[in-house]
């Protein structure tokens, strides 16, 4: 026995030397195919490449380029900019505590936490950080990224600023420790009348359901008997997010959406029945920058006739993306699944693989097909689906309204035009708020804020500056553009001063989706019926002289939290 075993050793040798020898030609292909050629090539350059070369930042550059090959929402995002990147969504972060915004190569504090780690320090609103850790910072090298990177950073740590401060240019030193710093995604909540609760939800992250409960709490002990939820202008998050939130108020067994991929299979996410506001008259505004889980919430609403949504056509992002970390911290968002609205549409607006020129630049084209100006330009080439009642959906590009809102055009000149784009007017704004600081601090509430702004002739003073800043000043223009000018501008000066719920109170007060929103629950309308309707949505017209580029610079904060 140990005999003819030695001898089928011997003998397996032998053979399995032969077939590694006959073959070795295919299995180099097999090896050299694929990911492994990536690695033999970066193996071969390590090793013969003339040069030294740094193999990682070789990587870090071929990562971005490999995704940009695959559909336009799979990115690679480096160990460096991680935490940014998914800060916004966890509701906190580690940091000083400061919201600024950066003016001719400057940090200037915008707005400081009550009780943060720079109000404790003693950094007040108008601060100009002109040194981090002794080490001026100033310049060409102060973009948000880096103001950021060195702001932030572990609960505990400290780091140390030099401020200069309105009419005085001595640099004074300040110590901060950073602390925890929580954000809001529901960041307006107040009744629009006696009747009417309106919330505003600017992105989906970890505890946006549970704000979202606390907001609708506090609007219902101040008598809300119906409700606006607005997600204009939200860019989505967390999917889960939003099947929470639309699961507050569908009915029990109603599909919310649902995913499914080529190695994802198919995944119902249905409602539960334990909402508290099941029965709550809703309407939804969006628009064309609302986007991923503000257009599940949207499709959901909306294929179950549950409200009635209003605005112009969503962005239509239909796909999902799956977070994946790598052990150097760095992390890929890759798309693995299209997720499908309750009716079956797949709302993802058509794209090519790689670098898509035309899917970057959809909104633009969108402008200037005048689809924000008339419902008319909307072409809607996917397939046709049908909500619980029968009414006629769409698929193939983002969620079509149920009410179409037009932008409106009509003061807008081409001197408004290059004081909004050149950010003239947010510069402006804020130096004034900066030199007025003590004058604006008396006033605490938004009405009589607002009519002591408009007795300022702010229109007036901005053209004399921004004059003096490059911009000629056009009287005939400037008084076409007037109304505009003086809503910017009091708007921006508002969110210096109060908050962003004052902001959202302000610009919400004329605001054409809101007003619609308000003569919808006038008619008791919220609530579609199968009549047929909902093929073609209805518009309120609030159509200006044709289309033109995006111009809303004033609803954007457009500051970034430290």
């Amino acid at each position: 026995m140990p005999i003819l075993l030695a001898l089928s050793v011997v003998f397996g040798i032998i053979i399995g030397t032969f077939y590694a020898k006959h073959f070795s030609g295919n299995r180099l292909n097999i090896i050299n195919s694929g990911s492994n050629r990536l690695n033999n090539l970066l193996r071969i350059i390590d090793d013969q490449y003339v040069d030294t070369v740094d193999i990682d930042n070789l990587v870090e550059k071929a990562m971005p380029e490999i995704l940009a090959e695959l559909d336009p929402h799979s990115v690679y995002i480096s160990s460096r900019d991680v935490q940014q990147a998914t800060d916004d969504l966890r509701g906190s972060f580690s940091g000083v505590g400061i919201e600024f915004v950066i003016r001719e190569d400057t940090i200037r504090v915008q707005n400081v936490i009550a009780d943060g780690p720079a109000e404790r320090a003693g950094l007040l609103a108008g601060d100009k950080i002109v040194m981090i850790d002794d080490k001026p910072f100033v310049g060409e090298e102060v973009t948000n990224e880096e103001a950021m990177h060195r702001l932030k950073g572990p609960k505990g740590s400290k780091v140390k600023v030099g401020v200069t401060r309105y009419g005085n240019k001595e640099v004074k030193q300040y110590v901060i420790t950073r602390d925890d710093i929580t954000t809001h995604s529901v960041s307006a909540t107040y009744m629009l009348d006696a009747h009417t609760g309106y919330m505003k939800i600017k992105s989906f992250g970890e505890t946006t359901y549970e704000e979202m409960l606390v907001a609708l709490a506090q609007l219902s002990t101040s008598g809300m008997e119906q409700l606006v939820i607005d997600l204009r202008d939200n860019n989505g998050g967390y999917m889960l997010s939003a099947v929470q939130i639309a699961d507050e108020f569908l009915p029990a067994r109603r599909m919310i959406v649902y995913t499914e991929g080529r190695k994802s299979p198919r995944e119902d996410y249905v409602s539960s029945g334990r909402g508290s506001y099941q029965n709550l008259p809703l309407v939804v505004l969006i628009n064309e920058t609302s986007a991923s889980a503000a257009e599940i919430v949207a499709g959901a609403i909306q294929d179950n006739d549950r409200g009635t949504v209003i605005g112009r056509r969503s962005f239509g992002k239909g796909l999902v993306q799956k977070p994946i970390e790598f052990p150097d911290g760095s992390m890929i968002r890759l798309t693995i699944a299209r997720y499908y609205t309750p009716s079956g549409r797949c709302i993802q607006k058509p794209y090519t693989l790689g670098k898509d020129r035309h899917y970057e630049e959809d909104l633009l084209l969108r402008y200037q097909h005048g689809e924000f100006f008339s419902q008319d330009s909307i072409k809607q080439s996917g397939p046709a689906y049908h909500t619980v009642l029968g009414r006629t959906v769409y698929g193939g590009g983002g969620i079509m309204p149920d009410i179409f809102v037009a932008e409106d055009t009509s003061e807008i000149t081409s001197y408004y035009k290059e004081a909004a784009m050149s950010g003239l007017i947010m510069q402006f704004a804020f130096e004034y708020t900066d030199a007025n600081r003590q004058k604006l601090k008396p006033y605490t509430e938004l009405s009589p804020f607002v009519t002591y702004l408009k007795s300022q002739g702010l229109p007036e003073q901005f053209a004399t500056w921004a004059e003096k800043h490059g911009l000629k000043r056009r009287n005939l223009m400037l008084q076409t553009s007037h109304k505009l000018f003086e809503k910017y501008l009091i708007s921006r000066v508002v969110y210096n001063m109060l908050n962003e719920e004052a902001w959202m109170k302000y610009l919400n007060a004329d605001d054409p989706a809101v007003r619609e929103a308000l003569d919808v629950f006038n008619k008791n309308a919220a609530f579609p019926k199968p009549d047929g309707k909902g093929d073609k949505p209805q518009t309120t017209a609030f159509m200006g002289n044709g289309p033109r580029l995006p111009l809303r610079p004033h609803l954007v904060a457009s500051y970034s939290w430290s």
